[in-house]
């Protein structure tokens, strides 16, 4: 197996209703590091961020991002201190979809995360696919 580019990885989300969309972005990020970290966004994060509850429980999200293979370590997104999660962990890279890409908030994220010698590599988001388009459907 060749070595890997990045040690240790880090990316986070709801993973509500668990869909390929979550599944193709664990395993683009698991292909360039060695250890892979997930954080799942918890029930009141998730209610503080986006006025919503998740349709599925943080226990139970947890419990579905950590029996993916792609994924060695889950951890609570307890907030939106992304920084403290890259020096807590020893993270080198976090992984997010590129739709963030040039954002105010990314583009502060990498200057901040360039000081611990930590990268941010954009994935490519997977059209047609999201918690909200499922929960769209779900309502129809």
């Amino acid at each position: 197996m060749s070595e890997k580019k990045y040690k240790v990885g880090y990316t986070t989300g709801v993973f509500d209703m668990f869909h390929i969309g979550h599944l193709n972005i664990l395993k683009r990020a698991k292909e360039q590091c060695e250890y892979l970290i997930v954080g799942v966004t918890t029930d009141s994060l998730s209610l503080e961020r986006k006025n919503k509850l998740p349709i599925i429980c943080e226990k139970d999200r947890m419990e579905i991002v950590e029996a993916i293979k792609y994924v060695d370590k889950v951890v609570p997104q307890n907030d939106m201190d992304k920084l403290s999660a890259v020096k807590q962990y020893g993270i080198d890279a976090v992984f997010v979809g590129s739709d963030w890409k040039g954002t105010p908030s990314w583009n502060e994220y990498e200057k901040q995360f360039a000081l611990e010698g930590c990268s941010v590599v954009y994935l490519d988001h997977t059209d047609g696919i999201s918690s909200t388009i499922l929960r769209e459907r779900l309502n129809m």
